[in-house]
């Protein structure tokens, strides 16, 4: 209930924007979507795990990057059901942990996006990952989450108590062809399915007001950062 009641508040403060949910035409620093060269950051979190300087399909750490939908691994222009690689609202082909959302009562009882379907790991190679639900939220919990500008660009900063720091640009998410109002909120995927609803996956979403864990209709277009396990 609080994941829905969230996510509500968060769509009736975001009208619609004009900009397009096309790659080309976000702030990438004119890179045509491909992920520049990742620096991972070491935010001294319990389970030790690294995330990426940036979105994917992002030049810069301020650029918005692409948008995906969840299992996804390529950018499109319109981002809703009649688009989404695995089914409609009411006929799952994958990912599907209740027979009510399921094709034909289709259940796979699969969780956590694999790889081939991790847009991180896909664009950025292997080692990368989308996080897990529980590794947003412990990053959350270890960081100060600030709404601040960088370069012109809003968006949320999360400093660690080591100093480091992570920038999340508010790309807000794309809805058809055409995302909310940028600038205004973040929505960022987490590679764990919603099991109550399973036609919802897992992220996080912020504006000036909040940053929390919620629910997001898989169909839509949201950013992805990327994060791997330290490395010896």
């Amino acid at each position: 209930m609080k994941r829905f009641f969230v996510f509500l508040v968060a769509a009736i403060l975001m009208g619609f924007g004009l900009q397009s949910c096309d790659k080309e035409n976000n702030n990438d620093g004119g890179n045509g979507g491909n992920t520049a060269t990742v620096q991972w950051v070491d935010l001294g979190l319990p389970s030790g795990l690294l995330w990426a300087d940036r979105n994917v399909g992002a030049k810069n750490p301020e650029d918005y990057g692409n948008y995906y939908a969840w299992g996804e691994t390529k950018p499109k222009e319109v981002y809703d059901l009649t688009t989404y690689a695995y089914g409609n609202y009411n006929a799952l082909i994958k990912y599907c942990s209740d027979p009510n959302c399921g094709l034909n009562f289709f259940t796979d009882n699969l969780t956590t996006l694999e790889a081939s379907d991790d847009a991180a790991t896909v664009n950025i190679g292997a080692g990368a990952r989308m996080p897990r639900d529980e590794e947003w939220q412990e990053l959350i919990d270890n960081t100060t989450c600030t709404w601040t500008t960088r370069k012109g660009i809003y968006g949320r900063l999360l400093t660690a108590s080591n100093g480091q720091s992570l920038f999340l640009p508010a790309a807000s998410s794309c809805e058809g062809s055409n995302p909310y109002n940028v600038g205004e909120s973040g929505f960022y995927w987490s590679s764990t399915l919603y099991m109550d609803v399973p036609n919802n996956a897992l992220g996080i979403s912020f504006d000036a007001l909040f940053c929390t864990s919620n629910w997001i209709p898989r169909s839509y277009g949201c950013s992805v950062r990327a994060v791997r396990v330290r490395q010896n």
